[in-house]
């Protein structure tokens, strides 16, 4: 059972919340007016003071920000705090665009290394515990992150960082390993190879803690499987500290995130109005504690709906269904919007089909392509045309898309140590 921590706030009056919340509210973003000149600029150009917003619902009176303007401020153009107080920098990967930095005070560490901390527990993991570390260490925020919080939580931490299967598995083996930590990716990988090797009866995994990258519920049926384990899904982005920022817990009804942390808002990712009650939206984010590089009303373009009924497990930390997608993760075929999300369901209703799946998006005379390589167990040529058949009616009524399947046999399609890509467009600009 999750462990509970004397330091995590416990529910109180709602009242009491608000006004708390409001409060930490108003520091914040005096904090960020006082010291960065971008916010101060952005208050001003919206004829705002910090003293106009009196509470979440004002939020809506600023401007949002951008992955964008973030960029433009490379390296250290959004900083909130002298130089002289930043610990520590993290940066994205940048395989989209300009690396986008992150900086941390001292403070923002240890609230990062805490908020972590709490993932863990909500897992059940703490003293007694060993735990695995395979994301990747040094410009990227995980490594680094889910040691900290292993080691915050009492557990014994295995720093091994990326790659290697032989090493992971042979440490995994001999060390007793009882969670490992990874990309979805990387864990059906080693779970594929824990199963060819033979290697399940000698393992103690016991609980999973993957991020990253979305993935869906076939994929986390497939390695739970594999592993013997029980997963949760971390949530966390390089803007916000890293992961670490909410995680789902035993009932796996979706995510809590840490709202002592920050405020999440919805909005429609075309009109930027509030989103509908129940419907999809963006999360909007705004900090309430961080000191280097604070964010207000910062569009992660991460799709999800909110749920604002409590969650039987008890905790009062509020809920967003696990990400359904990004809003930058559209395609339109044929004029047809098509999300890999839709993908993922449609595929984990089909018995005989794998988790794994690729979408190719060719033009071919003029005309939009759309090919769907995906793994079945399936052997019969017979059992795999009632099932391409079946691949093919789930995506005509679903989606409104026809696609050509290619059935490959499980382990046919790439597999990493980090995120996998679902979606090659191949068509020319």
């Amino acid at each position: 059972m999750p462990q509970s921590n004397p330091s995590d706030p416990q529910p109180s009056n709602l009242s009491t919340q608000y006004s708390v919340l409001s409060t930490e509210l108003s520091r914040a973003l005096a904090h960020a007016y006082e010291g960065s000149p971008f916010f101060r600029a952005r208050f001003e150009s919206a004829g705002l003071t910090p003293r106009d917003v009196r509470g979440v619902e004002d939020l809506r009176r600023l401007p949002f920000t951008t992955k964008e303007e973030l960029r433009d401020a490379y390296p250290f153009g959004w900083a909130a705090v002298p130089l002289e107080r930043v610990a520590r920098i993290h940066a994205s990967s940048g395989t989209t665009g300009k690396r986008t930095v992150a900086y941390y005070t001292a403070g923002d560490l240890e609230d990062w290394t805490e908020a972590f901390a709490r993932c863990y527990r909500l897992a059940g993991v703490g003293p007694g515990d060993r735990v695995q570390v395979t994301p990747g260490y040094g410009l990227w925020t995980a490594g680094v992150s889910f040691q900290a919080g292993a080691e915050r939580a009492g557990a014994m931490a295995v720093p091994v960082g990326p790659g290697n299967v032989d090493l992971q598995l042979e440490l995994m083996r001999d060390l007793q390993t009882t969670v490992l930590t990874a990309t979805s990716s990387f864990a059906l990988l080693l779970g594929e190879e824990v199963e060819r090797r033979g290697l399940r009866g000698e393992l103690a995994l016991r609980v999973g803690v993957f991020g990253s990258e979305r993935w869906g519920a076939a994929m986390r049926r497939r390695i739970d499987a594999l592993l013997g384990l029980e997963s949760f899904d971390i949530y966390g982005l390089t803007e916000l500290y890293g992961p670490g920022m909410g995680i789902d817990c035993h009932e796996h009804a979706g995510i809590h995130y840490w709202d002592d942390y920050f405020v999440v808002e919805l909005i429609d990712p075309d009109t930027g109005a509030p989103a509908e009650p129940g419907a999809v939206g963006e999360i909007v984010l705004t900090t309430l504690r961080k000191e280097a590089m604070p964010l207000l009303r910062y569009r992660t373009r991460d799709l999800t709906r909110l749920l604002p009924e409590p969650c039987p497990c008890g905790s009062p930390y509020p809920r967003f269904e696990r990400l359904i997608g990004r809003s930058d993760d559209m395609v339109k075929v044929r004029g047809v919007a098509l999300y890999p999300s839709q993908v993922d369901v449609l595929l984990s209703r089909l018995e005989g089909v794998s988790s794994e799946y690729q979408l190719v998006i060719r033009r071919h005379d003029g005309r939009d392509e759309l090919i769907l390589r995906v793994e079945c167990e399936a052997t019969g040529q017979a059992t795999r045309a009632a099932l391409v058949d079946a691949i093919l009616h789930a995506f005509h009524s679903g989606i409104g898309l026809t696609p050509r399947v290619e059935l490959l046999d499980v382990g046919g399609l790439p597999r990493t140590d980090r995120k996998t890509r679902r979606v090659l467009d191949e068509r020319e600009d």
